[in-house]
């Protein structure tokens, strides 16, 4: 019998032989090529914990958006942007925006929210059990706090959020979690904490799970947009009436029209977002900055706003209400990924925010472009233009 297992070193998987030694056994099986696979400059020694089996790199094209200039919190005047895509006309329209957003007066940035959480589901014989246990979890938060903090020396428990359905309670743990993503950090401080209550014996109680999908992990939910999950940030410009006209080439009433019909149609549709496309913008940095990708599932949800002013102005905003992002850990220090955070200042220890309100100025700058675009009807030929890689 043929053995189809992939080759593997026990005692040391995560050398250039062994990527080698896969991509070889892969091709022998395929008969498909693996050439560019095997052409990268990271180490392999630097990956144990972010891939596991590795055979190569799959290498994205990265290019630089910017200037933007930012007033916020925690970043501040011009910064450049690195945008991993295949998608041609991406980076253009959000260096185009940049530029819109640069000649308003550049963009305010707030981060108004933090938090990861864990919702583990306490089941009990009857409803009456599990109110009076959701009354016992209040009466005991600071132990509870102590036996989740006890896990780690980042997270810090801020609340609990209760949700009742017949005889079930979710608890929702609140966590900051510093300069980290941290949803393996507040599920190991979650369920130590959950050990601890499990001893107490809660009276009624008939069973237990770390997780029953109330955090939606990897999942939008209409909870992240009231309580946050990540970072709650806004991004927002006030566009002169002049600038529309001369560069954007319409007016604050269509883009204010086109606001409204996007609106509804977000409505209609039963859509997470109403603007046009935060998931691109994210995505790119996403990618270039060493980010967990499949987060972008919660991050891309949003809300934008815009308000006519009576001297012919636009204001205009996005919210991104669940916007999860590291400058610590996970891929954030591999090299490449590290590149690009650096070189916008947000690499290592008390760079989050930074990080948070830049990707919350990016996406406004590529909802501006976008919404200009169509309202001066230049988005199909845009991409007739920049988008097409075919004869």
């Amino acid at each position: 019998m043929t053995d189809n297992r992939l080759p593997r070193d026990k005692n040391n998987d995560y050398t250039a032989h062994m990527a080698a030694a896969r991509r070889q056994f892969v091709e022998q099986r395929t008969s498909a090529p693996l050439t560019h696979l095997g052409h990268y400059s990271i180490d392999p020694a630097l990956l144990p914990g972010n891939i596991e089996q590795f055979a190569g790199v799959a290498q994205v094209p990265v290019g630089f958006a910017g200037p933007m200039l930012l007033d916020g919190e925690h970043a501040q005047g011009d910064i450049f942007v690195p945008m991993a895509t295949t998608e041609g006309t991406l980076v253009a329209s959000y260096n185009r925006g940049m530029r819109l957003a640069r000649e308003a007066g550049g963009i305010t940035t707030t981060v108004i929210d933090d938090a990861m959480q864990r919702a583990p589901i306490f089941v009990f014989e009857n409803a009456r059990y599990a109110r009076d246990f959701g009354l016992w979890v209040t009466a005991h938060l600071d132990a509870i706090r102590s036996e989740a903090e006890a896990t780690t020396s980042v997270g810090k428990l801020r609340d609990i959020e209760q949700y009742a359905q017949g005889k079930m309670r979710w608890l929702r743990f609140n966590f900051t979690t510093g300069d980290a993503a941290g949803q393996n950090m507040v599920s190991k401080a979650a369920r130590h904490a959950c050990q601890w209550i499990l001893a107490q014996k809660p009276p009624g109680l008939e069973h237990f799970s770390l997780a029953a999908n109330f955090d939606t992990d990897k999942k939008h939910s209409h909870v992240n947009n009231l309580h946050s999950r990540g970072k709650r940030v806004v991004a927002e410009v006030t566009l002169p009436a002049a600038m529309i006209r001369d560069i954007m080439h319409t007016s604050a009433e269509a883009l204010h029209r086109q606001r409204q019909l996007s609106n509804m149609g977000a409505m209609l549709s039963g859509s997470v977002n109403n603007g046009s496309h935060f998931a691109n913008g994210i995505t790119a940095v996403f990618i270039a900055c060493g980010q967990d990708v499949a987060n972008v599932a919660e991050s891309s949800a949003g809300m934008v706003y815009g308000e006519l002013k009576d001297n012919g102005d636009y204001y205009f905003s996005v919210t991104v209400p669940s916007l999860i992002v590291a400058t610590y850990g996970g891929g954030t220090g591999l090299p490449t990924q590290r590149e690009c955070l650096e070189m916008m200042g947000c690499y290592g220890s008390g760079k989050v925010y930074r990080l948070a309100e830049i990707i919350a100025g990016v996406v406004l700058c590529g909802e501006l472009s976008l919404n200009a675009a169509i309202v001066s009807d230049q988005w199909v030929s845009s991409h007739d233009k920049f988008g097409r890689n075919r004869p």
